[in-house]
C-alpha cells in the first residue's frame, strides 16, 4: 500500500502538526485548508507534496479536492478530519447561521470527505482515517451546545462507520483533544484552567498529532477514541 494522506484543516494548528509530522514520518501528505494562500505557506513550510483549497461544506468541492490528490499525488490510503470552527455561545443567542456553519463544516465535511476517500480504500482492501474530536462533545459544556453536537455526532459517525467498513480492512478512529495551545484556546485565561487539568499544563499540537499518527499506523484498532486531554476528562 501507498502512504498518501490527505490532512484537511491543515494549513494551520492541530492540522498543521498532523501534516509535518507524517511528512517527516515518510508520508506524501496533501495539505488542504479553505484558504489557499495559508495551505500553501504551510506546506512549503512542513515540505508537504501538495497544496489545495477545499471547501469542506461542499461536497462537490470535495470530490474535486479527491481528484486532485489522485492525480497528482496518488491514491489516498489516509485521511485526517482536522478542519473544524467554533462559535461560542449560549444557545438562546447562537445565531442560525452559526448553528449550520459548525455543523457543516464539523461534522458534515468530515462526512463528505470519509465518502470520497472510502472508494479508493476500499478498492485496495486497506486505509485508515482519523477525525478530530474534542472533548467537549462526550462531556458538554456551558456556551458550546452546538459545537458538542457537532463534535459528538462525529464520535456516534466515525463508529458507525468502523463497523461499515471494518470487512475491508479500513479503519475509522477519534482523536478527542482537550486544551490545547491553539487560535481556539487562545482567549482562555489558562491559569485557571491548569487548575483543573491533572498534568497541570494545556497540551500541545505535537501531543495530539502524535496520537493521530499512532491510530493511522496501529493495525488493529478502529471504532475508538483516544482522548488527548492531560487527564482532564477525570475531573469533569
Amino acid at each position: 500500500m501507498s502512504n498518501v494522506c490527505a490532512v484537511f484543516g491543515g494549513s494551520r494548528g492541530i492540522g498543521k502538526a498532523v501534516a509535518k509530522l507524517l511528512v517527516q514520518s515518510g508520508y506524501k501528505v496533501a495539505v488542504i485548508s479553505r484558504n489557499l494562500d495559508a495551505v500553501k505557506a504551510a506546506t512549503e513550510e512542513i515540505g508537504g507534496h501538495l497544496a489545495l483549497s477545499c471547501d469542506i461544506a461542499s461536497e462537490q468541492d470535495v470530490q474535486r479536492t479527491f481528484q486532485e490528490i489522485v492525480k497528482n499525488v496518488g491514491n489516498v490510503n489516509y485521511l485526517v478530519n482536522a478542519a473544524g470552527i467554533n462559535r461560542d455561545a449560549l444557545l438562546l443567542r447562537t445565531k442560525t447561521e452559526d448553528i449550520l456553519s459548525q455543523l457543516s463544516i464539523n461534522l458534515i465535511g468530515p462526512m463528505y470527505t470519509c465518502k470520497a476517500a472510502l472508494r479508493g480504500m476500499i478498492q485496495q482492501q486497506d486505509g485508515a482515517i482519523v477525525n478530530i474530536g474534542s472533548i467537549v462533545g462526550h462531556k458538554g459544556n456551558a456556551g458550546q451546545s452546538v459545537y458538542s453536537a457537532s463534535k459528538e455526532g462525529l464520535v456516534g459517525f466515525s463508529k458507525s462507520l468502523a463497523k461499515e467498513v471494518a470487512r475491508k480492512n479500513v479503519r475509522v478512529n477519534v482523536v478527542a483533544p482537550g486544551f490545547i495551545h491553539t487560535d481556539m484556546t487562545s482567549d482562555l485565561e489558562e491559569t485557571h484552567v491548569n487548575r483543573n487539568i491533572p498534568l497541570g499544563r494545556f497540551g500541545e499540537v505535537d501531543d495530539v498529532a502524535q496520537a493521530v499518527a499512532f491510530l493511522l499506523r496501529s493495525p488493529y484498532i478502529t471504532g475508538q477514541v483516544l482522548v488527548v486531554d492531560g487527564g482532564l476528562q477525570l475531573q469533569m
